[in-house]
Protein backbone atom coordinates (compact mmCIF):
# COMPACT_ATOMS: atom_id res chain seq x y z
CA UNK A 1 0.00 0.00 0.00
CA UNK A 2 1.40 3.45 -1.20
CA UNK A 3 2.85 5.81 1.50
CA UNK A 4 -0.90 8.59 1.24
CA UNK A 5 -3.21 5.39 1.16
CA UNK A 6 -1.78 3.91 4.10
CA UNK A 7 -1.69 7.61 6.10
CA UNK A 8 -5.48 7.45 5.18
CA UNK A 9 -6.17 4.32 6.12
CA UNK A 10 -4.94 5.19 9.76
CA UNK A 11 -6.64 7.71 9.55
CA UNK A 12 -9.98 6.17 8.78
CA UNK A 13 -8.87 3.55 11.64
CA UNK A 14 -8.25 6.29 13.83
CA UNK A 15 -11.36 8.42 13.68
CA UNK A 16 -13.54 5.74 14.17
CA UNK A 17 -12.01 4.54 17.27
CA UNK A 18 -11.43 7.84 18.51
CA UNK A 19 -15.50 8.32 18.00
CA UNK A 20 -16.22 5.08 20.05
CA UNK A 21 -13.66 5.45 22.82
CA UNK A 22 -12.85 9.17 22.68
CA UNK A 23 -8.97 10.81 22.33
CA UNK A 24 -7.82 9.60 25.92
CA UNK A 25 -9.94 6.50 25.76
CA UNK A 26 -7.82 5.26 22.72
CA UNK A 27 -4.32 4.19 22.26
CA UNK A 28 -2.02 4.22 19.20
CA UNK A 29 -1.19 0.38 20.05
CA UNK A 30 -5.28 -0.19 19.61
CA UNK A 31 -4.83 1.67 15.98
CA UNK A 32 -2.30 0.08 14.73
CA UNK A 33 -3.94 -3.22 15.65
CA UNK A 34 -7.13 -2.47 14.38
CA UNK A 35 -5.13 -1.24 11.05
CA UNK A 36 -3.01 -3.96 10.71
CA UNK A 37 -0.16 -2.11 11.13
CA UNK A 38 2.98 -1.82 13.44
CA UNK A 39 2.66 0.76 15.83
CA UNK A 40 6.43 2.46 14.00
CA UNK A 41 4.09 2.17 10.92
CA UNK A 42 1.89 4.36 12.43
CA UNK A 43 4.42 6.56 14.61
CA UNK A 44 5.99 6.75 10.41
CA UNK A 45 3.19 8.71 9.85
CA UNK A 46 2.30 10.91 12.54
CA UNK A 47 4.66 11.75 15.70
CA UNK A 48 2.01 10.79 18.50
CA UNK A 49 -1.76 10.24 19.28
CA UNK A 50 -1.47 14.20 19.20
CA UNK A 51 -0.44 14.67 15.62
CA UNK A 52 -3.13 12.21 14.28
CA UNK A 53 -5.63 13.98 16.19
CA UNK A 54 -4.87 17.07 14.92
CA UNK A 55 -4.59 15.04 11.21
CA UNK A 56 -8.34 13.98 11.11
CA UNK A 57 -9.42 17.46 12.66
CA UNK A 58 -7.63 19.30 9.83
CA UNK A 59 -9.48 17.05 7.25
CA UNK A 60 -12.90 17.65 8.79
CA UNK A 61 -11.82 21.00 9.33
CA UNK A 62 -11.60 21.53 5.47
CA UNK A 63 -14.23 19.66 4.07
CA UNK A 64 -16.35 21.58 6.75
CA UNK A 65 -14.72 24.80 6.30
CA UNK A 66 -15.69 25.31 2.73
CA UNK A 67 -19.48 24.64 3.47
CA UNK A 68 -22.09 27.46 3.31
CA UNK A 69 -25.45 26.51 4.61
CA UNK A 70 -26.77 29.36 2.60
CA UNK A 71 -24.69 28.05 -0.75
CA UNK A 72 -27.08 24.89 -0.46
CA UNK A 73 -30.15 26.94 -0.88
CA UNK A 74 -28.99 29.94 -2.77
CA UNK A 75 -31.84 29.58 -5.61
CA UNK A 76 -34.51 29.15 -2.46
CA UNK A 77 -32.98 32.41 -1.00
CA UNK A 78 -33.26 34.33 -4.28
CA UNK A 79 -36.32 33.73 -4.56
CA UNK A 80 -37.41 34.47 -0.95
CA UNK A 81 -39.08 30.83 -0.49
CA UNK A 82 -38.71 30.46 3.41
CA UNK A 83 -39.72 27.14 3.37
CA UNK A 84 -37.59 26.03 0.92
CA UNK A 85 -34.70 27.72 2.50
CA UNK A 86 -35.20 26.11 5.91
CA UNK A 87 -36.27 22.64 4.61
CA UNK A 88 -33.13 22.41 2.35
CA UNK A 89 -30.51 23.29 5.38
CA UNK A 90 -31.98 20.77 7.35
CA UNK A 91 -32.19 18.20 4.75
CA UNK A 92 -28.02 18.75 4.12
CA UNK A 93 -27.50 18.85 7.56
CA UNK A 94 -29.33 15.66 8.17
CA UNK A 95 -28.31 13.79 4.90
CA UNK A 96 -24.41 14.51 6.16
CA UNK A 97 -24.67 13.71 9.86
CA UNK A 98 -26.35 10.03 7.91
CA UNK A 99 -22.75 10.09 5.85
CA UNK A 100 -20.91 10.57 8.37
CA UNK A 101 -21.85 9.89 11.93
CA UNK A 102 -18.03 8.92 13.37
CA UNK A 103 -17.46 12.43 12.99
CA UNK A 104 -20.68 13.60 15.20
CA UNK A 105 -19.54 11.58 17.77
CA UNK A 106 -15.62 12.82 17.79
CA UNK A 107 -17.16 15.89 18.05
CA UNK A 108 -19.06 14.89 21.10
CA UNK A 109 -16.31 13.07 22.82
CA UNK A 110 -14.21 16.11 22.01
CA UNK A 111 -16.57 18.88 23.66
CA UNK A 112 -16.52 16.20 26.71
CA UNK A 113 -12.47 16.19 26.58
CA UNK A 114 -12.70 20.12 25.88
CA UNK A 115 -10.34 19.07 22.93
CA UNK A 116 -9.33 21.68 20.37
CA UNK A 117 -11.20 20.16 17.90
CA UNK A 118 -15.22 20.99 19.21
CA UNK A 119 -13.86 24.86 19.83
CA UNK A 120 -12.11 25.07 15.97
CA UNK A 121 -15.06 23.68 14.28
CA UNK A 122 -17.66 25.99 17.21
CA UNK A 123 -15.37 28.78 15.73
CA UNK A 124 -15.36 27.72 11.91
CA UNK A 125 -18.61 26.01 11.16
CA UNK A 126 -21.35 26.73 13.54
CA UNK A 127 -20.67 30.30 14.01
CA UNK A 128 -20.63 30.84 10.32
CA UNK A 129 -24.37 28.64 10.70
CA UNK A 130 -25.94 31.04 12.98
CA UNK A 131 -24.03 34.09 10.96
CA UNK A 132 -25.78 33.11 7.80
CA UNK A 133 -29.12 31.91 8.78
CA UNK A 134 -29.43 34.96 11.50
CA UNK A 135 -28.99 37.64 8.24
CA UNK A 136 -31.41 35.57 6.04
CA UNK A 137 -34.05 35.31 9.13
CA UNK A 138 -32.99 39.55 9.21
CA UNK A 139 -33.69 40.25 6.02
CA UNK A 140 -37.09 38.54 5.52
CA UNK A 141 -37.64 40.11 9.22
CA UNK A 142 -37.17 43.78 7.18
CA UNK A 143 -39.87 42.50 4.51
CA UNK A 144 -42.38 41.76 7.14
CA UNK A 145 -42.44 38.08 6.31
CA UNK A 146 -41.08 36.69 9.65
CA UNK A 147 -42.06 37.83 12.89
CA UNK A 148 -39.54 40.43 15.10
CA UNK A 149 -37.72 37.35 17.34
CA UNK A 150 -34.10 37.70 18.06
CA UNK A 151 -32.72 35.69 14.97
CA UNK A 152 -30.06 33.79 17.07
CA UNK A 153 -33.38 32.30 18.46
CA UNK A 154 -34.42 31.39 15.79
CA UNK A 155 -31.52 29.84 14.74
CA UNK A 156 -30.89 27.91 18.10
CA UNK A 157 -34.88 26.24 17.81
CA UNK A 158 -34.08 25.00 14.18
CA UNK A 159 -30.77 23.59 14.56
CA UNK A 160 -32.02 21.77 17.59
CA UNK A 161 -34.40 20.07 16.00
CA UNK A 162 -32.05 18.90 13.24
CA UNK A 163 -29.10 18.02 15.95
CA UNK A 164 -31.55 16.23 18.15
CA UNK A 165 -33.01 14.42 15.05
CA UNK A 166 -29.67 13.05 14.22
CA UNK A 167 -28.41 12.43 17.68
CA UNK A 168 -31.71 10.39 18.04
CA UNK A 169 -30.64 8.21 15.03
CA UNK A 170 -27.48 7.81 15.42
CA UNK A 171 -26.39 7.18 19.16
CA UNK A 172 -29.72 6.73 20.73
CA UNK A 173 -31.98 5.35 18.74
CA UNK A 174 -30.63 3.97 15.82
CA UNK A 175 -33.22 1.33 14.72
CA UNK A 176 -35.45 4.22 14.99
CA UNK A 177 -38.20 2.88 17.65
CA UNK A 178 -38.95 5.93 18.57
CA UNK A 179 -39.86 7.87 15.18
CA UNK A 180 -38.52 6.42 12.15
CA UNK A 181 -39.14 9.32 8.64
CA UNK A 182 -36.76 9.95 6.09
CA UNK A 183 -34.62 12.79 5.96
CA UNK A 184 -36.89 14.09 3.49
CA UNK A 185 -40.00 14.12 5.96
CA UNK A 186 -38.48 15.38 8.48
CA UNK A 187 -36.94 18.45 6.88
CA UNK A 188 -40.31 19.66 5.41
CA UNK A 189 -41.50 18.95 9.18
CA UNK A 190 -38.76 20.71 10.82
CA UNK A 191 -39.48 23.63 8.50
CA UNK A 192 -42.95 23.42 8.73
CA UNK A 193 -43.17 23.71 12.52
CA UNK A 194 -40.23 26.75 12.28
CA UNK A 195 -42.59 28.96 9.87
CA UNK A 196 -46.15 28.04 10.95
CA UNK A 197 -45.63 26.76 15.02
CA UNK A 198 -48.21 23.82 16.03
CA UNK A 199 -50.75 26.25 18.36
CA UNK A 200 -53.68 25.09 15.90
CA UNK A 201 -54.86 27.48 13.34
CA UNK A 202 -58.01 28.41 10.79
CA UNK A 203 -57.83 29.21 7.05
CA UNK A 204 -56.73 32.47 8.10
CA UNK A 205 -54.34 32.02 10.56
CA UNK A 206 -56.73 32.77 13.47
CA UNK A 207 -56.20 30.79 16.59
CA UNK A 208 -58.35 28.26 17.15
CA UNK A 209 -60.07 30.41 20.68
CA UNK A 210 -60.90 32.94 18.46
CA UNK A 211 -63.23 30.17 16.41
CA UNK A 212 -64.84 29.59 19.74
CA UNK A 213 -65.97 32.90 20.38
CA UNK A 214 -66.65 33.66 16.82
CA UNK A 215 -68.93 30.57 17.04
CA UNK A 216 -70.63 32.08 20.18
CA UNK A 217 -71.09 35.20 18.37
CA UNK A 218 -72.14 33.75 15.10
CA UNK A 219 -74.73 31.38 16.29
CA UNK A 220 -76.41 33.85 19.05
CA UNK A 221 -76.59 37.03 16.45
CA UNK A 222 -78.28 34.52 13.80
CA UNK A 223 -80.84 33.46 16.45
CA UNK A 224 -81.18 37.05 17.14
CA UNK A 225 -81.78 38.17 13.75
CA UNK A 226 -84.07 35.04 12.30
CA UNK A 227 -86.11 35.80 15.33
CA UNK A 228 -86.47 40.03 14.78
CA UNK A 229 -87.13 38.89 11.35
CA UNK A 230 -89.89 37.02 12.13
CA UNK A 231 -91.08 39.56 14.66
CA UNK A 232 -91.26 42.66 12.27
CA UNK A 233 -93.04 40.45 9.78
CA UNK A 234 -95.38 38.99 12.01
CA UNK A 235 -95.71 35.61 10.26
CA UNK A 236 -98.06 33.33 11.42
CA UNK A 237 -96.32 30.55 9.42
CA UNK A 238 -95.74 27.92 11.15
CA UNK A 239 -92.42 26.94 9.19
CA UNK A 240 -91.08 30.50 9.95
CA UNK A 241 -92.05 30.19 13.81
CA UNK A 242 -89.98 26.45 13.48
CA UNK A 243 -87.07 28.08 11.50
CA UNK A 244 -86.69 31.01 14.25
CA UNK A 245 -87.01 28.41 17.09
CA UNK A 246 -84.58 26.05 15.17
CA UNK A 247 -81.98 29.12 15.41
CA UNK A 248 -82.22 29.50 18.90
CA UNK A 249 -81.88 25.71 19.60
CA UNK A 250 -78.56 25.68 17.20
CA UNK A 251 -77.60 28.25 19.06
CA UNK A 252 -78.21 26.99 22.51
CA UNK A 253 -76.15 23.73 21.17
CA UNK A 254 -73.38 25.59 20.00
CA UNK A 255 -73.25 27.37 23.05
CA UNK A 256 -73.19 23.85 24.96
CA UNK A 257 -70.80 21.85 22.35
CA UNK A 258 -67.94 24.97 22.92
CA UNK A 259 -68.50 25.34 26.72
CA UNK A 260 -67.95 21.72 27.22
CA UNK A 261 -66.58 19.68 24.62
CA UNK A 262 -64.04 22.57 22.80
CA UNK A 263 -63.87 23.61 19.48
CA UNK A 264 -61.87 21.24 17.29
CA UNK A 265 -62.77 21.51 14.03
CA UNK A 266 -61.59 25.50 13.05
CA UNK A 267 -64.01 26.66 10.26
CA UNK A 268 -65.79 23.25 9.72
CA UNK A 269 -67.21 24.13 12.79
CA UNK A 270 -69.30 27.44 11.93
CA UNK A 271 -70.38 25.21 8.91
CA UNK A 272 -74.03 23.95 10.10
CA UNK A 273 -75.23 27.37 10.98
Amino acid sequence: MAGDERRLQILRIAMRLFSQRGFRGTTTKEIALAAGVSEAMVFRHFANKEALYSAILDQKACVHDTLDPRLAVAEAIARKDDRAVFEGIALEALNQHDCDPEFQRLLLHSALEEHDLAHMFWEKFVRRVYRSLGNYISERQREGAIVEVEPAVVVRAFIGMVMHHSLNNNLWDRKRSLLKISNQVAAREFAGILLNGIAARGKVGTPIRSFKAAAKRFAVKNAVKGHRNGSQKKSENRGERDRVNESFRTAQTYLFVSNYCGCGHGFDWLQPL
